[in-house]
């Protein structure tokens, strides 16, 4: 259930974190309020939906895909048997 919710939220956070570094390699305090301006901000959050939205739909369209029947895990002759898919 986790990766529900952090995975789309790391992608979120992605360009956060780069204008963070870009900060500190410009030898700027990324902490400071003047560099977190209200435009910054809006193009962050534009810029951190997108990278959620694409991200999501490309981890969606290429995970990896079972056909078949799958079998949960079952007890055969007193041993656990675990679950898998029977390919048809």
């Amino acid at each position: 259930m986790w990766r529900v919710i952090l995975e789309p939220a790391a992608f979120f956070v992605t360009p956060f974190v780069a204008y963070w570094l870009y900060l500190v390699a410009r030898r700027r305090y990324p902490f400071a309020v003047e560099h977190w301006t209200h435009g910054a901000l809006a193009g962050l959050v534009i810029a951190g939906l997108a990278v959620a939205v694409a991200g999501t739909l490309l981890v969606g369209l290429k995970a990896e895909r079972h056909f078949g029947a799958y079998v949960p895990a079952h007890m055969e002759d007193g041993k656990l048997v675990p679950g898998r898919w029977i390919d048809k």
